[in-house]
């Protein structure tokens, strides 16, 4: 029996996840006018990302990367790291819950954990469609609210990109040295940034800060007028503010820390692959995660590219050689992608079986 012939149909039967997520922009936007949106972007991204990648990697000794993973990296580490990037991201999928029932919106554990795998493995293929993804996965699977769903979302990424911000504002601290050199060596100085700024180029910036915030208030008033739109509009807004009714909110900072914490040792415990960063230390690998984090946000598939770039700047200042930094992040970037794959497929396929089971029963 062909296993291909029956693996394939499942994995592209599920794609119908997105069917939700099709519905909810189509009510904004032509879908037309989407696709050639969605295509331009995932071409601008992959474009952006090559561009950096080839630049870093122009007249790398491939050959010598090869020898170097079949015979000098301790893989041991690497497959002790797996468990924690498959927690973080299964921590995601348990938090969820804690978001969901303020809006009176349930679903199934497994749904929402499948859910997070795939969505980590699409925006692979379209940056930023897996937080659509997954709430289209609870959409279709357990009937849950498309734009309640996408609510919580929201306020998923503003809770943990706060928490980034307070972890960076520590290390920041802690290692100002090592940021101070990264900033000068990148030319990037917010100091040099606002002394640009003229009186009339503050004036400026703040007539046309007003002008969108106008703008924005001008779009909700006239989408308003559709009942659609204005019910779908108030249901993201309850998803974004389910936080203030968390029934258990120890558990869900314990859930956030725990994310958190297991993103870092995912990516702590491959320092000790490497005779060359096993002996620099959690604050070294703190500093590198966080640049990393940052890096991840440029719209790049999993962040290649910048985050490449980032973190083997980082490595650099803190004395690895330039060519055993890119070693570095070209292995750990590569083999933790294709764990993000390897789980996108299997939750793909886990959940395509689970909706044809529950159509032979219904």
């Amino acid at each position: 029996m062909d296993f291909s012939k029956n693996i394939y149909p499942l994995f592209f039967e599920n794609l119908a996840f997105l069917s939700p997520c099709t519905n909810f922009v189509k009510s904004f936007r032509g879908g037309m006018r989407e696709s050639l949106k969605t295509g331009s972007k995932v071409f601008l991204s992959l474009l952006f990302g090559g561009v950096i990648l080839y630049w870093m990697y122009r007249g790398f000794d491939f050959e010598h990367l090869m020898t170097f993973i079949s015979n000098e990296m301790d893989w041991t580490w690497m497959l002790l790291s797996f468990p924690f990037g498959i927690l973080a991201q299964m921590f995601r999928g348990w938090r969820w819950k804690q978001m969901l029932e303020p809006v009176r919106e349930h679903s199934r554990t497994t749904t929402r954990i499948h859910s997070v795998f795939l969505s980590y493995a699409v925006s692979l293929i379209v940056p930023r469609i897996g937080e659509f993804a997954r709430c289209g996965v609870l959409s279709r699977q357990d009937r849950v609210s498309f734009p309640k769903a996408l609510g919580t979302v929201l306020m998923e990424r503003i809770i943990d990109s706060i928490l980034i911000l307070l972890i960076t504002a520590i290390v920041l601290l802690a290692e100002m040295r090592i940021f101070g050199t990264f900033f000068d060596r990148t030319g990037v100085s917010l100091d040099g940034v606002f002394r640009r700024f003229t009186t009339e180029g503050w004036i400026v910036t703040c007539v046309c800060g007003m002008a969108v915030i106008g703008m924005v208030v001008f779009l909700l008033k006239r989408l308003s007028i559709n009942s659609k739109i204005k019910d779908a509009i108030h249901s993201v807004i309850d998803g974004v503010l389910s936080l203030r009714d968390v029934r258990n909110l120890p558990l869900f900072i314990i859930f956030t820390l725990a994310i958190w914490v297991s993103y870092f040792l995912h990516f702590y415990l491959t320092f000790f692959c490497f005779d060359f960063t096993a002996h620099l230390g959690l604050m070294c690998a703190m500093v590198c995660f966080i640049v990393g984090s940052i890096a991840v946000i440029v719209p790049t598939p999993n962040g290649a590219g910048p985050w490449h770039f980032a973190v083997k700047t980082m490595l650099v200042l803190y004395g690895v050689a330039d060519t055993n930094a890119l070693f570095f992040v070209l292995i750990v970037h590569t083999v933790q992608t294709l764990l993000v794959v390897v789980l996108g497929i299997y939750a793909a396929i886990a959940l395509s079986l689970q909706h044809k089971i529950e159509i032979t029963k219904a």
